[in-house]
């Protein structure tokens, strides 16, 4: 370990309250929930809410999500309507995001200046701790520079940032790997609208509201405008090794000589005349389940993003279910450069 860094917080009653008092002090610390490591500040604290930007390196037109213990948590910052209650008492505490509308509690810092907040109540008993010790919301968008793979791991969050982020609570390996559904309910004229997938799925969603929910939003912001929701820029969750999809069955292109390259595989077997020493196979999950894939997607490009490959060729899943949010994050990942 790194001399000059203080040690991860443990995940005991001490670790909680003593991340509870830095974020108290204005602090920023990196915490861990059921989806991803978040890197959280006090929301209403202007001063630590912009530390977490500037650490992240995010573009101020791009929101965070502000975290609680549930909807009475919310009742100051957010207007909870009838389809929201009813997400959230099926869902939290959970990997579910509602964008709902804001009131004046909330800084226009958080919200890109939009009329809308997004709120979440996590399951990880760690940082739901941290919240009641604390006693306060806090915005955590991923511990992570901007645009880049998403920590699931407290070492991912320290070999990100090194000492911009000093203080860690370490509570291991992120059960569910990926960032929680957005859905925007902020209208109860309007159908709710799924703006990022995630581990709750569009038809969980609809079971619980008994009508359709609308897929996808807008990606792209007019100029000056805020995105609707974290998540949403075309290039996103990427790693620095360039990163090509393989749709329809498609198997990789063989890489130039002298280079390697790495197959991230979905499905347990491989065709036939795919190994060679210039094409590594990697698999998500040995069994081939969606949710084994999910939990191991951005440890597993960690460590291919700095192997030495030319390229990380990847499967795509079912574009349905949990298959869906694995592709949101692919697509984003391998999304050209502005």
């Amino acid at each position: 370990m790194n001399a000059d860094l203080p040690p991860f917080l443990p995940p005991t009653a001490q670790g909680m309250a003593r991340a509870a008092a830095l974020l108290k002090a204005g602090d920023i610390v990196a915490l861990p929930t059921e989806t991803v490591y978040g890197l959280a500040a006090n929301a209403l604290d202007e001063t630590a809410v912009r530390k977490v930007f500037n650490a992240k390196g995010r573009p101020l037109r791009d929101p965070l999500i502000v975290h609680g213990l549930g909807e009475g948590f919310f009742r100051d910052f957010a207007v909870f309507t009838p389809t929201a209650r009813a997400l959230a008492k099926a869902f939290w505490p959970g990997p579910l995001t509602l964008v709902l509308r804001k009131t004046a509690a909330i800084s226009p810092l958080i919200t890109a200046g939009r009329d809308t907040v997004a709120v979440r109540a996590p399951a990880h008993p760690l940082m739901r701790g941290v919240i009641e010790a604390c006693g306060l919301p806090l915005a955590a968008p991923s511990a992570n520079p901007f645009g880049y793979l998403s920590p699931t791991r407290a070492e991912h969050v320290r070999a990100s940032f090194g000492t911009r982020v000093p203080w860690i609570l370490d509570g291991g390996a992120c059960d569910v790997g990926l960032e929680s559904t957005i859905v925007d309910a902020s209208d109860e004229a309007a159908a709710p609208r799924i703006l990022r997938p995630g581990p709750i799925a569009a038809e969980a969603v609809e079971k619980i509201l008994g009508r359709a929910v609308a897929l996808g939003g807008k990606t792209r912001a007019k100029s000056g405008e805020g995105m609707p929701a974290p998540g949403m820029m075309d290039r996103h969750y990427s790693p620095r090794t360039p990163l090509v999809l393989l749709e329809d069955g498609a198997t990789p292109a063989m890489p130039k000589p002298g280079r390697r390259a790495a197959w991230v595989r979905l499905n347990i077997s491989d065709p036939a005349g795919t190994s060679s020493q210039a094409i590594e196979i990697f698999r998500l999950a040995e069994s081939g389940d969606l949710a084994g894939a999910a939990h191991n997607l951005y440890d597993l490009l960690r460590q291919l993003d700095t192997g030495g490959y030319a390229t990380i060729w990847c499967d795509v899943a079912p574009d349905n279910g949990l298959g869906r949010a694995l592709n949101d994050r692919l697509r984003r990942a391998a999304a050209k450069a502005d």
